[in-house]
């Protein structure tokens, strides 16, 4: 049986955000509580936050049924059965983290909710000191830029050397960020310089301040001409690994462009433009991420979003998020910068249509709920 606190009392039904067709989400008020499986928990949430991924797989891949939503914060109320795989966590403890929202194999998980069912593997104990707001931010950004970075780039530190601050790196490697102001950015700047290595990134000038804020060593303007020669001369003509936060043509060009003589590896977020790819497809490796791919279940997605289960994901993701939860307690991850915004579960719905017409830059929206 689930451990519960007894001081709270669960109701029977929550309110939650579920997808109703292509495009088109609703508010639901009598959904059940949603059932514990041994390594989950139960969370009353306060806070979510909002992503591109939101609109795009709403609009196209629509699991009508299914609650919504990836990135929240809020309170455990409930544990699982099985302590050895909840890693201290108790009842009470604020936390945040990633789910699989719209996922019509389960559909009774998501974000956003009143009380969520979430992984223990992928959530984070936060301080007594961040708001529920902030907090919101970490989850898939923490859990995308870890995929991708160690996982599929393979840059050149592991897991544990990221845990223990960088012990062991090879410092001299340089790592591309494409879109560093980015949530996914921003954290992937965050775990590349505790892990020892050199991020680089792009971003616009108005952001610079905020990236080299990250920790970027050097940012460089996307929009200029000679943006890649530019990193090619700072890298002395050798990067060898680029990480595409933005996933636009122009970025995998870009990406491309910058990395060294002798080619890398190049990740992206969304598929690539195949045109792109081939013209260094001797010396390049390319490769995109599904980040719903660190829970280790099948994804069950039309094309090439289609994913078989893979059990050692979520072993990798375990431990990818105890590496972010040790660099967290030690002050080394910030959270993204944020927009609050009014509405509660209405806002919501609003967010996503503000995302789907024009993604923030350098901030996220968050909705107290």
């Amino acid at each position: 049986m689930p451990s519960v606190d007894p001081l709270t009392t669960l109701p029977k039904t929550r309110t939650a955000v579920v997808a109703e067709s292509a495009g088109k989400l609703v508010i639901k008020h009598d959904l059940p509580i949603p059932p514990l499986a041994a390594d989950t928990v139960l969370v009353k949430v306060a806070a979510v936050a909002i992503n591109p991924s939101d609109a795009k797989f709403l609009d196209y891949s629509p699991a009508p049924g299914a609650v919504h939503g990836t990135d929240y914060a809020g309170t455990i109320v409930a544990l699982g059965s099985d302590p050895s795989v909840l890693h201290g966590l108790m009842v009470g403890d604020r936390v945040a983290g990633m789910v699989h929202g719209m996922n019509k194999l389960i559909p009774e998980i998501g974000a956003f909710g009143e009380y969520i069912v979430a992984t223990a593997h992928t959530l984070l104990k936060i301080p007594d000191s961040m708001r529920f707001e902030d907090a919101a931010t970490l989850g898939l950004a923490t859990g995308t830029a870890a995929f991708g970075l160690f996982s599929m780039l393979r840059v050149p530190a592991t897991l544990e050397q990221l845990a223990n601050g960088g012990v062991n790196a090879k410092g001299s490697d340089f790592v591309l960020v494409a879109g560093g102001s980015t949530a996914t950015g921003a954290r992937a700047i965050q775990l590349l310089k505790a892990a020892g290595l050199r991020p680089i990134a792009t971003a616009s000038p108005s952001k610079f301040g905020l990236v080299r804020g990250f920790g970027a060593e050097k940012v460089f303007d996307y929009h200029s001409e000679t943006c890649g020669a530019g990193i090619r001369e700072y890298t002395g003509n050798e990067l060898a690994y680029a990480f595409d936060c933005v996933a636009e043509a122009e970025t995998t060009e870009l990406c491309y462009q910058s990395l060294g003589r002798a080619g890398g590896r190049y990740v992206t977020v969304e598929p690539f433009r195949e045109s792109v790819v081939k013209t260094r497809e001797f010396t390049v490796e390319p490769s995109w991420l599904m980040a719903t791919s660190i829970f280790g279940n099948k994804i069950a997605l039309e094309g090439a979003f289609a994913r078989d289960a893979v059990p050692e994901y979520k072993v990798f993701g375990g431990k990818a998020f105890a590496a972010a939860q040790s660099l967290l307690d030690h002050g080394l991850i910030e959270p993204h910068p944020t927009k609050s915004m009014p509405g509660g579960w209405e806002g919501v719905l609003d967010g996503v249509n503000i995302i789907r017409g024009q993604p923030p830059s350098g901030y996220k929206l968050v909705y107290s709920v």
